[in-house]
């Protein structure tokens, strides 16, 4: 009997074990947010710390992945009509002195750019004086009810786009680098070279060219003479009679 006790008491203790270890991971892992970026540690969207002093207005910040989330945060907005959210895009707002600001991430720069021309557009044609806008990287950040519209600009100063990368194999990026660096020292090395062989040859066609024009010159002269001398037109005594006699007439008188 008591051993069949003493079992009992083990799996008791067992099961209250296991239950404890489950609603301790359950509540560790838990999260109030579902966001495709967290932070280590608190749980937070990443997106919720690109908010200007973010601790001090946690307590006002809504993160809104729906539109309805946006309108309960910031009311009726029929700019906030023109948010996609259905590739993942996700917004963050809180309330500043400066005004109600609103973080709206997405997942693409092409999705980014669209929107920027539609909230462009829609604040040029509706007359958004009390609203501050600005694309930010990905960002695309809105200021409203902005009672100075310099104090929301400068609230939007604040937020900044800051993603790192990291690549689980190579870098495609660096090896494009180092094979575009490559190619280019292959281009210069090539390109010297062929100047280098280029002016060799230019040079010794010139010579030949040059010498030869020189030397059919020379030829013609030498045609044109009646008499050969080698002393190239210098004074000589007439030993061999080839040199012809001078002109009285240039002699000096005495």
């Amino acid at each position: 009997m008591s051993k069949i006790f003493l079992k009992k008491i083990i799996a008791i203790i067992f099961l209250t074990h296991s239950l404890i270890i489950t609603s301790s991971g359950q509540t560790v892992g838990s999260t109030p947010y579902k966001s495709q970026e967290i932070s280590e540690g608190d749980g937070l969207p990443v997106l919720i710390k690109h908010l200007p002093d973010w601790e001090s207005v946690l307590e006002r910040t809504t993160f809104a992945k729906s539109v309805n989330e946006l309108k309960l945060a910031l009311g009726e907005r029929p700019i906030l009509d023109l948010i996609d959210f259905s590739a993942g895009t996700e917004a963050v707002s809180a309330e500043y002195d400066a005004g109600k600001l609103l973080i709206i991430e997405y997942t693409s720069p092409q999705g980014s750019v669209d929107a920027d021309t539609k909230f462009t557009t829609a604040l040029a044609e509706n007359d958004g004086a009390a609203t501050v806008y600005r694309r930010i990287g990905n960002y695309n950040v809105l200021v409203f009810d902005a009672p100075d519209k310099s104090a929301a600009e400068s609230l939007v100063d604040q937020v900044k786009y800051e993603k790192q990368i990291h690549w689980l194999g190579d870098n495609p990026f660096r090896i494009t680098a180092e094979r575009a660096f490559v190619i280019t020292t292959a281009d210069i090395f090539l390109s010297t070279l062929l100047v280098i062989v280029g002016g060799i040859v230019l040079s010794i066609f010139g010579g030949i060219i040059v010498g030869f024009v020189f030397f059919n010159h020379r030829k013609s002269r030498r045609a044109k003479q009646t008499t050969f001398t080698d002393a190239g037109g210098m004074t000589r005594l007439n030993l061999d009679g080839f040199t012809p006699d001078i002109a009285p007439d240039r002699l000096l008188n005495d």
